[in-house]
């Protein structure tokens, strides 16, 4: 599976939540996405991660895919939720923890 939307699609639809970062969770490489990171590691759920920085077609096609400009991206049951500054000011309000919770998101071992 060569086209990137395709290829987004699929890793979009087989985890309830995806981070598309720069970098891994262990060694985020942006402080946007290590602010993700440290979200999503504090709400204490599951989730994959997608190094873009791995693959240019992905780095460029998340962007299309979404209609976004920026990396990091968060999707939960395959909706788009938005970058970091939104995951910020929804975990800040309480609503990123509610929408993890309304979605059945497993908690990380």
């Amino acid at each position: 599976m060569s086209d990137p939307q395709a290829r987004i699609a699929e890793i979009v639809n087989r985890h309830d939540v995806v981070l598309f970062m720069k970098g891994t969770p262990l060694f985020p490489q942006c402080g946007f996405s290590s602010k993700a990171v440290a979200i999503l590691d504090h709400l204490g759920v599951e989730y994959d991660s997608v190094d873009v920085l791995q693959d240019m077609e992905i780095r460029s096609g998340i962007k299309a895919f979404s209609d976004w400009p920026t990396i990091p991206q968060l999707y939960v049951k395959g909706e788009f939720v938005g970058g970091s500054d939104i995951m910020m000011e929804m975990f800040e309000a309480g609503e990123l923890e509610q929408l993890m919770h309304d979605a059945a998101v497993q908690r990380a071992a």
